[in-house]
């Protein structure tokens, strides 16, 4: 699990705390790229990149 201030660190746009995230969930990220018996490549990018947007909205005042 990820400290609360990595998180936060990485939704301000700190590069170190945005790959932290990344390496992170990677192994779901490889999963979810799985196609048609290997890893497609564009899939995982697009994948990250979901992520990293979802950083930039997540929101800390709940």
């Amino acid at each position: 699990m990820l400290p609360y201030e990595t998180i936060v660190k990485a939704a301000a746009g700190e590069p170190e705390a945005v790959n932290a995230v990344i390496q992170n969930h990677i192994g779901c990220i490889k999963y979810l790229s799985y196609l048609q018996g290997c890893i497609n490549d564009d899939i995982q990018d697009h994948l990250k990149a979901q992520l990293v947007e979802a950083l930039t909205r997540f929101g800390f005042d709940r």
